[in-house]
């Protein structure tokens, strides 16, 4: 690796910031360290963990922060609540 190469920033927010009930599947993907079509497989069979039922937003997936932070083992927000 070469001496003056940069880290890259990520395009999402630390999970632990995000304060939308739901984030779309990219964002979803990356905090739980999966590919996006992966998450698009469990939502089209049905085989995603119970606490992470995709929400349909149109043709769209919206997965429930609250969900990730569960799969994840993390203590959900108190924010909102």
């Amino acid at each position: 690796m070469p001496a003056n190469t940069k880290p890259v920033a990520s395009p999402f927010p630390p999970l632990e910031q995000e304060t939308r009930p739901c984030v779309p599947t990219a964002q979803a993907a990356h905090y739980l360290m999966l590919a996006p079509q992966t998450l698009r497989e469990w939502a089209c069979y049905g085989k995603y963990p119970a606490a992470l039922r995709p929400v349909r937003v149109g043709s769209r997936l919206a997965w429930p922060v609250s969900g990730i932070r569960a799969v994840l083992g993390l203590p959900c927000s108190s924010e909102g609540a």
